[in-house]
This record gives C-alpha cells, structure tokens and sequence, in this order.
C-alpha cells in the first residue's frame, strides 16, 4: 500500500450576496411568481381580490373579444355599486355582427352581479322612469335593437332612447303632467344601464357607452355551461362582497379626480370605471387605463370607417348620375340596382341582399338626404331623388377635383 493522501484543510463555502431584484421606477414590484423580494411581497387588497375573482367568473362563462373587455366589463359592474357617487352613469353596449356571439350570456353574468337589477323588457318607458330613484337601479336591456332596428320602431321608442341618453348625466330629469290637478312632476333619468343587442345601437347611446363587440367562439374556444339555480349564489356573493368592500368608500369616491387617459365625452364615460380601479390598487390602475385607451381609440376608428363609408357612397351616387346623363331625378330602384352592380365597391356586400332601400336611407340620413314619392318624365310615380339633393353635400365632402390646366405649347424661337 502506498502512503495515505493528504485531504485538504476544510474551508468554508465562498458567501455569495443575493441576487439583486431590478425594478422600472414608477412601476409595482413583481409578484411573487417572478421572483419578488419577500422584502417587497404582499397580500393583494380585498378590492384587487374581489375584482380578479369577478373577472375570473366572467371568463368562465363567456368569451370577450380581448383582455382590455374583460377588464371593462369587470370595472362596470363594481361602478354600478357606486352609482350615487358619480357624475355620470355610463351605458355597456355589448354588441355583435350576429346571433349566438355570446351577448346574452354576458348580460346574465352582468344581472347577477351589479347593483339592484331591473330587466327592462317590454317595460313602457314611463315604468321605467317611475323605477328610478335616488339611489337608482342598473337598467338592463336584452335585445336592443328590437328597440331602434326600423324607422318605425325607433320612432315609437324615441322616449326610451331620450330617457337612455338624459340618464347618462346627473340632473337632467324628466318632466311629466300627473295627478288629477295636472301638475308637472320631475322624474329622475340617472342610472347607469347596459344594452346588448345585434349591430351598433343608435349612435348617441353608443356614444355614451363602453362598447363590447362580441365575436362568435372559435372551435376549441370552451366556456361553462350556466344554470341559473346551480351558478348565481356563487355570483351573488360576489355581489354582496363588491358592496362590502365598496360601500364605505363612497365619500372617497366622490372626492376622486382620477387622471384620465382620454378627454371630453369618453372622460365622462370611463371615469367611473378608473376610479374603481385607483380605489382597488395593484395591477387594476394600469390595466384600466390601458383598456380605455384601446377601446377608444377603436371606437374612433369605427367612426372614420363609418364616415369614410358615407363619403363613399356620395361619391358612387354622383358617379351614378354621371352615368345616366345627369338627369334632374333617378329612381330609387335604379339607383340601388346600379350602385349594387358595381363589384369593387363595398355595396354588394353591405348585408345578404346588397345595399338595401332602407340601408341607403340610413346612410343618407345624417346629410338630411331621402327619397320621396316624384312624377318621372313618363308620367308613373315612384320612390326617387333628385339630383339637387345632393349637390350640397357633393361640395361638401366629396367635391370634383378641380380639373387642371392644359400646358401651353411652347413654340421654337
């Protein structure tokens, strides 16, 4: 046997100082899952706590077009709790190209969760009103657009689109005769509302609303079956849990002056919806806002596509006119036909039977231009317009470009 190896005197192991945590300034601290510094950790707030669990059951059950609705749709709801703290009362449209989007299904969710719910349907609008106090009910609208879908329908419920469109702001009552002396009684019109239904809403309720546009689900795309009896005590103590948590914070919610992303109309809107944010803390701040931004900004592109639309058709009009020798009037008919026989403009496709006499009329709308019964030069009456209705709004938005000057031949010296 050799002689014995020598081991090597212990030393201790070399001590390493612990990694150091970098973080933005101005930014929270990550959470736990990414390495936060015990240092630094806490436990979310009863308001951030009751917000994701909400937001969790409205994931569950439905499929929103994107986080930013999801966090919408959520922040809503805890603001109908708060509504006598508010200046305004914004409106949720949830909307959809189509049936079966999920709208209704969003809307039960919503029912079970914001404060004193009161269904809407085949509801007069006197009955309406009469429900609204000072401390107001959240108003709930399923199938809106059997409200506002046709002239004729839009035009008996002018009241219930008057009443949606006064009650987005506090003060500005209704004024109704009652009682047997006829006296003028004031009716409160205050209460936030969501309306869901298929295709945009009239454009002054949309104007005042947070818009979800539903999408149909994709194949894979799974949600939980609702069953009323069996799924809402688990919704309504999420409920009672937003109030808990939201009902001593009044007086601090209407001292609040959330730093908005957005200005004017869409402030007002979303004010309440940030406020429950800054009130909850932790991510719920930054996501609001981010939320408003973006749908916003959608929003505002909805409207340029709309108006560029209507441009559009001005243009194709004139250009069917051109075509026809510039007659003093055309027929309504023959004005369709010859705009839907155009291929590359959009209105072959404008719904399942091309543009329509009433889908023209919608987009002329707005320029104070319709058809009406004339006296052709054959002498049979029919729907038509006439060339001077449009020459306004041809200046106006869509004018001939001013032709441009021939060149003068130039002669050789």
């Amino acid at each position: 046997m050799g002689p014995p190896v020598k081991e090597p005197p212990w030393k201790p192991p070399p001590q390493y100082p612990p990694p150091k945590t970098l973080s933005r300034p101005g930014r929270r601290s990550p959470s736990p899952a990414n390495r936060l510094s015990p240092a630094r950790a806490r436990p979310p707030s009863e308001g951030e706590q009751v917000l994701s669990d909400l937001r969790a059951q409205f994931r569950r059950y439905v499929v929103l077009p994107n986080e930013d609705a999801l966090t919408a749709v959520t922040l809503w709801v805890a603001a109908t709790h708060l509504q006598t703290a508010w200046q305004h009362a914004p409106r949720l449209a949830v909307v959809g190209p189509a049936k079966r989007c999920g709208k209704s299904r969003l809307l039960d969710v919503v029912t079970e969760t914001v404060h004193d719910p009161l269904i809407t349907v085949n509801a007069s609008p006197a009955a309406v009103f009469r429900s609204i106090t000072e401390n107001p009910p959240t108003l709930l609208v399923d199938e809106a657009d059997t409200l506002f879908g046709s002239a004729k329908v839009a035009e008996k419920n002018e009241e219930m689109r008057g009443l949606l469109n006064a009650g987005h702001q506090r003060n500005r009552p209704t004024l109704r005769v009652s009682g047997p002396n006829h006296e003028v009684s004031k009716f409160p019109t205050f209460a936030m509302a969501a309306l869901a239904g298929i295709g945009d809403l009239p454009d002054t309720i949309m104007d005042r609303s947070v818009v979800i546009r539903m999408r149909r689900r994709r194949p894979g795309e799974k949600v939980a079956e609702f069953r009323t009896v069996r799924d809402t005590p688990a919704l309504h103590a999420l409920r009672d849990r937003l109030m808990a948590w939201l009902a001593p914070l009044h007086a601090t919610a209407m001292d609040l002056t959330p730093p908005m992303p957005v200005e004017d109309r869409a402030a007002d809107t979303w004010e309440p919806l940030i406020a429950v944010a800054d009130l909850a803390g932790g991510p719920w701040p930054e996501a609001a806002r981010a939320a408003c931004l973006a749908m916003t900004k959608h929003e505002a592109e909805q409207d340029q596509d709309n108006s560029a639309l209507n441009i559009r058709l001005l243009a194709d009009i004139r250009r069917v006119f051109a075509a026809e020798g510039n007659p003093a009037i055309i027929r309504t008919s023959r004005l369709i036909d010859s705009l839907n026989e155009d291929a590359e403009s959009p209105w072959p496709g404008y719904s399942d039977k091309g543009l329509t006499a009433r889908g023209l009329q919608l987009l002329l709308k707005d320029y104070g231009i319709g058809s009406a019964n004339r006296r052709f030069p054959d002498g049979h009456q029919a729907k038509g317009f006439t060339r001077l209705q449009f020459t306004d709004a041809w200046a106006r938005y869509c004018p001939d470009p001013e032709p441009t000057a021939e060149p003068e031949p130039t002669t050789g010296a």
